[in-house]
C-alpha cells in the first residue's frame, strides 16, 4: 500500500483483521459507471492520482478482469456488484450495438448484481428488463439488437439482475425493479449468513433529459434507504449494504477522503445505523473513507471512479452466530486498475471482437448525400445542418415508439413542427459536426458518420404547446447580455417560415402573424404538437417558454433516430436557406444580434460527449 495510500480502517483494531479467524470474512468488490468503455477510458480519465500525487495509468476490462481474479483468489465469500451506469455510455462499439458488448463483458467477469443508474433508464424500463436482462430480441434484430457475441451466440441477456428501491411506476406505485436482494455467505459448520443490499437511483432520473419517462416517479433517497434497512433488519438480516447511484466529491486522492460534499455524503451522515457500508457512484469521483453513522460508529463510504479506473474492496467480518458486522474490523481499499498485470485473455478477446465488429458496421453505407451540410450560421441564424436536424426532429416525432416502450403514458400524436437549438446560451447542441460530402465515395454516408453527426443521448420529445409558447420561445432567441444583444437561434422544420424584426427590442421581434406553419399564421390561442430534444423541452438550454407543455411523449434517442432518418431518406440534399427572414435590416437600429458560439459536443476521438442529464447535471455527474 506504500504507493496507493493506507486503506480506510474503521478502527486501529482493523489492522489485525487478518488474524480475526473467529469471524466470517466477506469480501465486497465493486466498480461503477463503466459506461461501456471496454478497451480504455476517455483520455481524460486514463490517469488517476493516489497518495502523495502518485499517478497511475488505468482502464480496460482485460486488466480489470485480471485484477478481479487476483483479488478473489482464496476468498470463500466474495461478492462482485456495481452501483449503476454500467451500460448506456458513449463508447462507439457499446452504444451502437445496443450495449450488448458491455453485458457480455460483465457476464464474463462474473458480476453478481447491479444497481440501476440513471443511464440504465436511457431507453425504457422495458428495454432494460426485457432485452438487457432477459435477452429478448425486438424489431431490427441483427441490425439494431441481438448481435452475435464473441462466441457466435445471439445475445442471451445478462447473467445478473438489476435492482432499484426508489423508482416506481407512477400509476401503481410498485417498484420498477426489485428494491433489495439478499446474498448468502458461508459461515462455520455449514451455517449460511445473509447480507442485504439496498439499491437507490439518483432522484430526478425520471425527469432528466436522457431518462425522461412520464410513466415513472421516484422516492426520496434517505427515506427509502431507512425504510428498507428496517425491513431487512426485521427479517433477520443483520449485515446491510447500501448501493446507491448518487455520489459526492472528496479530494483528488482516490484512496482517502478530504472535505467531502454532495448528496451521498449528506445521506451517509443521516442514514440508518443498521446500514454497515455505503457504496456510491454517478459523480465519476474516487474516494475511500470511514464516515460515522448517526450512532457514531464508522462505516465505509466510497466511490470507485468511472470507466474501469479502479475496483473497490470492502472487507467485512461477520459474527458467526448473529451475522452482524463487527464494525471495528472493517477495511476498505480502492485498487487502481493498473496495466502492470497480464491482461485477461478472455476479456481481451471479447473487447477486441466487439471493437472490430463495430468498426466494420460503422463503415456500412446507410445513405448518400449530394452536397455538404454545415453548421456555419448565416446572419439570420440558419445553417444547412440546422435545417437538416429540424427536419429529422419533425420526422422523428411522427415515428412509432420504442418496441419495448413502457415509459410513456400519453398518446403518440405526430408533431406539427420542430425546433432545434443550434447554438444555445447554455448546454450543448444536438448537432456535433458538419456532414461533409466525400466525393471519393460518391457522397456515401456511413453508419459512423451519421452517428457522430447528430446526438448525445437525448430522445426527441413531442408535446402539446400553445401558439403563445411557440411565439415566446422564438422571442427568447434574443436576450441582452450586459449591453450586447445575443442571438441563440432555433432551427425550424421545413414546414415553418417566420420573419423577425431586426430593429425590434429583445422580446418584441416576432409577430405571430409572421410565423407560418404549413402556410397558416401562428395562432397564439391554438395548440400544436412540437418536436424538440428533451434537453430543450425541460428548459435546460434557456428557452423557458417551452416549459409550458403538456402530454409529452418520448421518442427514440437522437443518434439512433438520426441514423434511422438517414436510412429512411436514402438521399440527403441540403434545402435552401430562407426559413428565417429578417426585416427592417436597413433601419437605423437594425441588429441581428451576436450569434452564440457553436458548442463542441464531441470528444477528441470524435465520439459524442457524455450528456448532462438535465436535472442531474453538474461537474463530475453523469
Amino acid at each position: 500500500m506504500a504507493a496507493t495510500g493506507t486503506p480506510a480502517l474503521a478502527t486501529g483494531h482493523a489492522h489485525d483483521a487478518a488474524s480475526a479467524s473467529e469471524y466470517v470474512d466477506v469480501q465486497l468488490l465493486s466498480i461503477t459507471d463503466l459506461h461501456g468503455y471496454l478497451q480504455a477510458p476517455p483520455a481524460g480519465d486514463a490517469v488517476i492520482t493516489g497518495a502523495g500525487g502518485e499517478q497511475f495509468v488505468v482502464g480496460g476490462v482485460p486488466y480489470l478482469a485480471a485484477h478481479l481474479k487476483a483479488l478473489r483468489a482464496g476468498r470463500a465469500n466474495s461478492i462482485f456488484f456495481a452501483p449503476g451506469d454500467l451500460f448506456s455510455g458513449w463508447e462507439f462499439p457499446a452504444e451502437t450495438l445496443a450495449d450488448e458488448p458491455t453485458i457480455e463483458a460483465l457476464n464474463r467477469m462474473g458480476l453478481d448484481f447491479a444497481t440501476a443508474g440513471n443511464h440504465e433508464f436511457d431507453r425504457t424500463p422495458g428495454f432494460m428488463i426485457d432485452h438487457m436482462e432477459q435477452g429478448r430480441p425486438y424489431t431490427g434484430s441483427g441490425w439494431t439488437n441481438s448481435f452475435p457475441d464473441s462466441t457466435g451466440r445471439t445475445f442471451p441477456g445478462a447473467n445478473f439482475r438489476y435492482y432499484c428501491a426508489n423508482m416506481l411506476w407512477g400509476n401503481s406505485g410498485k417498484t420498477v425493479l426489485p428494491p433489495v436482494n439478499v446474498e448468502w455467505v458461508q459461515g462455520p459448520g455449514g451455517r449460511r449468513l445473509p447480507i442485504g443490499f439496498i439499491h437507490l437511483t439518483v432522484t430526478g432520473t425520471e425527469t432528466s433529459s436522457t431518462g425522461f419517462q412520464t410513466a415513472l416517479r421516484m422516492l426520496d433517497e434517505l427515506q427509502t434507504a431507512n425504510r428498507y434497512a428496517a425491513l431487512l433488519k426485521s427479517q433477520g438480516v443483520n449485515a446491510i449494504v447500501l448501493s446507491m447511484h448518487d455520489g459526492a466529491v472528496a479530494g483528488s486522492d482516490f484512496n482517502s477522503g478530504t472535505e467531502p460534499t454532495g448528496p451521498a455524503y449528506d445521506l451517509a451522515l443521516a442514514a440508518s445505523p443498521d446500514i454497515d457500508a455505503i457504496v456510491t457512484g454517478h459523480w465519476h469521483c474516487a474516494f475511500n473513507m470511514m464516515v460515522p453513522d448517526p450512532a457514531g460508529r464508522p462505516r465505509p463510504f466510497i466511490e470507485a471512479g468511472c470507466h474501469a479506473q479502479m475496483i473497490n474492496e470492502i472487507n467485512l467480518r461477520l459474527d458467526p452466530v448473529t451475522g452482524s458486522v463487527v464494525r471495528a474490523l472493517t477495511t476498505s481499499t480502492n485498487h487502481p486498475n493498473t496495466h502492470d498485470v497480464t491482461p485477461d485473455q478472455d476479456l481481451k478477446d471479447t473487447a477486441d471482437y466487439w471493437t472490430g465488429y463495430a468498426q466494420n458496421r460503422g463503415a456500412t453505407r446507410i445513405g448518400r448525400q449530394t452536397a455538404s451540410f454545415t453548421r456555419t450560421l448565416n446572419s439570420s441564424g440558419e445553417s444547412t445542418m440546422g435545417n437538416l436536424a429540424a427536419d429529422w426532429a419533425l420526422w422523428a416525432g411522427a415515428q412509432p415508439l420504442d418496441p419495448f416502450d413502457t415509459g410513456n403514458i400519453y398518446s403518440n400524436v405526430p408533431a406539427d413542427l420542430a425546433l432545434i437549438a443550434l447554438a444555445p446560451r447554455q448546454g450543448p447542441s444536438v448537432i456535433n459536426t458538419d456532414l461533409t460530402l466525400d466525393a471519393t465515395t460518391q457522397g456515401a454516408v456511413s453508419y459512423r458518420k451519421a452517428f457522430n453527426a447528430v446526438g448525445y443521448g437525448n430522445p426527441i420529445l413531442t408535446a402539446t404547446v400553445t401558439g403563445q409558447s411557440i411565439h415566446d420561445a422564438l422571442e427568447q432567441q434574443w436576450a441582452m447580455k450586459g449591453t450586447v444583444l445575443t442571438y441563440a437561434p432555433l432551427a425550424v422544420s421545413h414546414n415553418v417560415r417566420y420573419t423577425f424584426d431586426a430593429a425590434g427590442s429583445a422580446g418584441n421581434r416576432v409577430n405571430p402573424a409572421d410565423v407560418l406553419i404549413d402556410g397558416t399564421p401562428l395562432d397564439p390561442h391554438a395548440t400544436y404538437r412540437l418536436a424538440t430534444t428533451a434537453y430543450t423541452l425541460i428548459g435546460a438550454d434557456d428557452y423557458p417558454a417551452l416549459l409550458n407543455h403538456t402530454e409529452p411523449v418520448r421518442h427514440t434517442r437522437d443518434f439512433e433516430s438520426f441514423v434511422a432518418y438517414v436510412q429512411s431518406q436514402s438521399v440527403l440534399t441540403p434545402a435552401p436557406l430562407g426559413r428565417v427572414s429578417p426585416r427592417n435590416t436597413t433601419a437605423l437600429r437594425a441588429e441581428t444580434g451576436r450569434l452564440m458560439p457553436l458548442p463542441r459536443t464531441l470528444n477528441a476521438d470524435d465520439t459524442p460527449r457524455v450528456a448532462v442529464a438535465g436535472g442531474n447535471g453538474g461537474p463530475g455527474r453523469c
